[in-house]
C-alpha cells in the first residue's frame, strides 16, 4: 500500500519584491495556513516519511513551516523538477520514489496538482493554496502507481480549520 500526499504552497504575496515566479515568498496568510495544516496532518497522524518540495521559495516556505509547526519526524528535500511539472512528468517522478517510504508527500504548484488527483482517482478536485490531498494506492511498489489507480481519502482546506485550536 502506497500513501501519497499533494500539498499546494500556502498564498503567496504578490506585492513582496521578487525577481522572478520562482522567487515569489509567501504572504502572512500563507505562512498561517501552512502552520495551521501542519498541526492538523500532525494530529491525525498521517505525517510521511518523506517530503519533497519544489524548490520555489513559495514552496519551501510552505513545507517547512509545516514541518516544524507540527513538529514531523520526516526527511525532508528539495527537488526542482517538481516546479513546472506536468501530470505526466509527475507520474514518472513518483514512480521512482523509494520503496522505504511508504508515504510520501509532494508541496507543489497548479494546475499540476489538480490534474493529478484527476488523473489518479477520477476526482475532479480542484486544490486550493495550502490544501492537502490524501491518496492511496494498492501498489506494493512505487514503480507500480498508475494514473486511475489511485483512490482519493481526502481533501483539506486550510479554511475550513482556522477557528479551531489545534
Amino acid at each position: 500500500m502506497r500513501r501519497l500526499i499533494l500539498f499546494r504552497h500556502g498564498k503567496s504575496d504578490w506585492d513582496a519584491d521578487f525577481r522572478s515566479d520562482h522567487e515569489r515568498p509567501l504572504n502572512g496568510r500563507g505562512a498561517r495556513s501552512a502552520r495551521l495544516m501542519g498541526k492538523l496532518l500532525a494530529k491525525t497522524g498521517e505525517t510521511p516519511t518523506l517530503v519533497l518540495s519544489s524548490t520555489a521559495v513559495r514552496a519551501t516556505s510552505t513545507a517547512q513551516a509545516a514541518i516544524k509547526a507540527g513538529n514531523w519526524d520526516v526527511e525532508y528535500r528539495q527537488d526542482h523538477s517538481l516546479y513546472g511539472a506536468s501530470p505526466s512528468s509527475m507520474l514518472e517522478y513518483i514512480r521512482a520514489l523509494p520503496d522505504r517510504h511508504g508515504s510520501v508527500m509532494l508541496v507543489g504548484h497548479e494546475p499540476t496538482w489538480s490534474g493529478l488527483v484527476s488523473a489518479f482517482t477520477g476526482a475532479h478536485a480542484r486544490v486550493p493554496t495550502a490544501s492537502m490531498v490524501g491518496m492511496r494506492f494498492s501498489s506494493a511498489r512505487w514503480v507500480d502507481v498508475r494514473f486511475d489507480g489511485g483512490e482519493l481519502l481526502w481533501l483539506l482546506k486550510p479554511r475550513l480549520f482556522e477557528h479551531f485550536p489545534l
